[in-house]
């Protein structure tokens, strides 16, 4: 499996950003929905989710974050901030507003994008979402820096993926695994990697938390280990963008993955209340 792997096949295009390029590839027609993965993913996290939203009667775009798959490793900038201006960038070449799927890292960058440019975005659906830092102490944040250094990220990640899977784990996880450990050796992506777990921050996310009116979903994992306690967080982040809640059980943190028919009725049912979708 290769990180433009999807359930219909379609051909790779590319955003060009100042200081490189982000790969996407863009399926069906109807509204907009922008999918955007989490750092270590691949835009192929969504292989499930996409055939399901393009059969729905809509244009699903999946792209890699920069650093991964098969976007460039020439940026000197990763984290929310940098994501956020790739997403934004992104739909303004496609012409039209979009509703933001993102997972992880990626929720974070679309809430920045919500707050910023409110006409680009119709609505966020925020998938196991940082957008805030977590509580962690000296001790663990060194530790993981010294966990992702680029000399042994790609062995480091593939041990610790499967706790991120908890629950159900998608049919198809050790192929899955093999592609994203195989794009990670690939020696500038093992850096670009590593420079992302180092320099990301979710603070200019929280800070843009009430700027946000775009209506909003939560998606959130009930065995997310992200996070000690996934269904109040999950609450805090819809409290705090008067958005709802959908917890999926079995579900680590990509239950866009792990339970995509779960996952796919609720964006389903989430983005037909929007008037523009």
């Amino acid at each position: 499996m290769t990180s433009s792997t999807a359930a219909s096949v379609s051909s790779t295009q590319y955003l060009a950003r100042p200081e490189g390029r982000i790969a996407y590839d863009l399926q069906g027609a109807g509204p907009l929905l922008v999918l955007v993965p989490g750092m270590g993913e691949l835009r192929s996290s969504y292989r499930f989710l996409t055939p399901a939203l393009v059969g729905a009667g809509y244009t699903v775009v999946t792209t890699d974050l920069r650093g991964h798959g098969d976007s460039d490793t020439t940026f000197s900038g990763y984290g929310d901030i940098e994501t956020a201006s790739d997403i934004q960038a992104l739909i303004a070449q496609l012409g039209r507003p979009a509703v933001i799927v993102g997972n992880s890292l990626a929720a974070g960058a679309a809430v920045i994008v919500a707050a910023e440019h409110p006409a680009q975005v119709d609505g966020l659906v925020l998938v196991g979402p940082f957008v805030r830092n977590p509580p962690t102490n000296v001790f663990t944040r060194g530790l993981f820096r010294v966990m992702m250094a680029p000399l042994w990220i790609a062995p480091m990640w593939k041990s610790y993926m499967p706790t991120l899977y908890a629950g159900r784990k998608p049919d198809d996880f050790v192929e899955y695994r093999t592609a994203v450990i195989a794009s990670l050796t690939r020696k500038p992506y093992g850096k670009a990697f590593s420079l992302t777990t180092q320099q990301t921050t979710h603070d200019p996310a929280e800070a843009k938390l009430s700027a946000v009116t775009a209506p909003t979903l939560v998606i959130m994992g009930d065995k997310d280990p992200d996070f000690k306690d996934p269904a109040t967080e999950a609450r805090f982040v819809a409290d705090a963008l008067h958005g709802s809640v959908v917890m999926v059980a079995e579900a680590g943190h990509y239950p866009q993955a792990q339970q995509p028919d779960i996952t796919a009725a609720a964006i389903l049912g989430f983005v037909k209340t929007l008037a523009r979708a």
